[in-house]
């Protein structure tokens, strides 16, 4: 079948619709909204299954950068709703779960550091995008620093301002999904995203 005359939608409407929904819900949950089974089953369907998807459908249009990122987080997500399962099957009486799959807080902390290293890494790459990119990025990273603290230092103090930081990094990554839906439907830039702060060479 031919793909001439056909048009392609952007993988980055889900990809972000996914990471900004599941991030603020987690949010809610660390500022005492909401109980964290929500949070479980967005991470498995929408923060993990549908960035993937997004992710995969990144690689074929030959973007890196969101093939990177959306596969990357969406398997963010679904090992952190496997970690949200494992730690609710340990409470059971007589659990099976234990030994090498038990999970302490400092596990999950260093689980968050990895990511943070992962995410200080995509923030360089963001800057040669758009501001938007980078102000999302750069909220992740600061939030990731803030989880690391509380569960590897134990600092919990910081949880509340970690959380409103990660509502702002949410909110960002729904704007630039706006401004993707918005620029196709109204055939014009309704919602800027600002140019790369690092510019490439000619």
């Amino acid at each position: 079948m031919s793909m001439e005359g056909q048009v392609h939608g952007n993988p980055a409407v889900v990809g972000l619709a996914g990471f900004g929904t599941t991030t603020l819900l987690l949010q809610f949950h660390n500022l005492g909204w909401c109980g964290s089974g929500v949070v479980f089953c967005c991470a498995l369907f929408f923060g993990g299954g549908a960035q993937l998807v997004a992710g995969f459908q990144e690689f074929k249009g030959g973007n890196n950068f969101g093939y990177s990122a959306f596969t990357a987080y969406g398997a963010f997500w679904l090992a952190l709703g496997t970690i949200f399962l494992i730690l609710n099957l340990e409470s059971l009486p007589n659990s099976p779960i234990g030994g090498a799959l038990k999970i302490v807080p400092t596990d999950i902390g260093y689980f968050l550091l990895v990511f943070t290293v992962y995410t200080a890494i995509m923030l360089i790459g963001a800057l040669a995008i758009h501001v938007a990119m980078t102000l999302t990025f750069l909220t992740l990273l600061l939030g990731f620093v803030g989880l690391d603290l509380v569960f590897i230092k134990g600092m919990k103090s910081v949880l509340q301002i970690t959380a409103i930081d990660l509502v702002i990094c949410a909110f960002l990554a729904f704007y630039m999904m706006a401004h993707v839906i918005f620029l196709q439907v109204y055939g014009r830039d309704i919602l800027p995203v600002g140019k790369p702060l690092v510019s490439k060479p000619s």
